[in-house]
């Protein structure tokens, strides 16, 4: 209703409406301890141009009642070097109470795709199912690039599997 009487939010409308590209370009899901944790699959699905669908169907055999996470972002300049955050997280913790400022907008992002919403102990299929990436989640001002978020998991203080996931992040305003 706006845009019919404001032919300048129109236009602006439609000529931003494509101009923030956020996709997934390569998912690697590793598991250190295969007694601990298996992945039935961790693949990406392209379905248009500027989407792709993530898929991770993680698997722990045994109740893990003391998980934690060590973030890392990375940014692509002649090959990937560390950026912005690198972290460790009490994920037990984390879904009690949501303390980590940096962590809460990553889980904010995939959490309505996710099984992965709950307290310790983890237990079970773990997935994450046709997920893709939406810019009006990403709350803070991002510089165009290629990225690279590895996630190592560690189950009772052990390295038992990593989640790397690398995406592109273009604004293009002209």
């Amino acid at each position: 209703l706006i845009c019919m009487y404001n032919p300048v939010v129109f236009y602006l409308l439609v000529v931003f409406q494509g101009a923030v590209v956020f996709k997934f370009s390569n998912v690697v899901c590793k598991s250190h301890n295969e007694s601990w944790v298996t992945f039935e699959y961790c693949r990406l699905k392209a379905v248009s141009r500027d989407r792709v669908l993530l898929n991770v169907n993680a698997v722990v055999l045994h109740p893990a009642n003391d998980v934690s996470v060590h973030v890392k972002m990375w940014k692509k300049a002649s090959g990937f070097k560390p950026w912005l955050f690198d972290n460790n997280i009490d994920a037990c913790r984390f879904f009690k109470n949501t303390y980590d400022p940096f962590f809460k907008i990553v889980y904010n992002i995939f959490k309505d795709f996710s099984n992965i919403n709950h307290t310790c102990p983890f237990l079970g299929p773990q997935t994450v199912k046709n997920f893709y990436l939406r810019p009006e989640r990403l709350k803070l001002p991002f510089p165009s690039g290629d990225y690279l978020l590895t996630l190592q998991w560690f189950l009772a203080k052990k390295p038992q599997f990593d989640t790397n996931v690398t995406f592109i992040y273009t604004e293009d305003l002209l």
